[in-house]
């Protein structure tokens, strides 16, 4: 750290994004001690086979599916997602991917992978946003992988309500049809993997990997930064 960034910490201190503690000079985003008792999944040792990869059974082929760590909105750890979605935070995202692809390569979870496809927004909610968190993950895994970002194959057709207090069936519902795939052939006999920040039912991930299916010989994986056990 230069001393004109350690003048300007001095002035305005940077703060971990899950407990809002002062970052020391070598931290960046989360603090140490966040980083170490973020509750890990591990689901990228089994990545064919866990609780969150059996929500997407009988309704797409996936071949594999994990999640960086277990998210609950009212855990400790819980406002380093909702800066990234709501306190205009992108580079949080870009942290999550980096460091659980690090994480999650020791397990070759991203081997064989083509292209990252990060859920997309609304034109309405990234004008409100500014950003998609779900593309700054992705951008981060890339900046470890290699794997290229795909962010103009499948669009958000249209503007749903917010998932947050809906029942699983209400969730459903909320998302049918709301996924149009722009461009099936650049996905054509590829393996890509779907990114999200949060997955809890899955309904939002069904519904466009349903759509995305739709290009020839696609294989589909999914990646989440956060899984909510029911």
């Amino acid at each position: 750290m230069n001393f004109w960034t350690r003048l300007f910490d001095l002035v305005a201190p940077r703060l971990c994004a899950a407990c809002g503690n002062r970052l020391c000079e070598t931290e960046v985003t989360a603090c140490l001690n966040c980083l170490l008792t973020l509750p890990r999944t591990h689901y990228a040792e089994q990545p064919g086979d866990n609780p969150m990869a059996r929500l997407f059974w009988g309704h797409f082929p996936i071949e594999r599916a994990a999640a960086w760590f277990f998210y609950q909105p009212s855990a400790p750890h819980s406002p380093i997602i909702h800066h990234l979605k709501y306190h205009d935070q992108e580079e949080i995202g870009h942290f999550i991917g980096r460091v659980a692809a690090e994480e999650m390569s020791r397990h070759a979870f991203f081997e064989g992978i083509d292209a990252l496809i990060p859920i997309p927004l609304t034109r309405r909610r990234m004008r409100q946003r500014g950003y998609n968190q779900s593309r700054a993950i992705a951008d981060g895994i890339s900046g470890v992988t290699g794997i290229p970002v795909l962010d103009k194959v499948v669009q958000r057709t249209h503007f749903e309500e917010s998932q947050t207090h809906k029942s699983a069936a209400e969730r459903r519902e909320n998302v049918e049809r709301v996924f149009t795939l722009t461009k099936p052939e650049m996905l054509s006999n590829r393996h890509v993997l779907m990114v999200d920040d949060v997955i809890t039912t899955g309904s939002t991930m069904i519904s466009c990997c349903r759509e995305i299916q739709r290009a020839p010989s696609v294989r589909m994986s999914v990646f989440a930064a956060g899984y909510t056990r029911s």
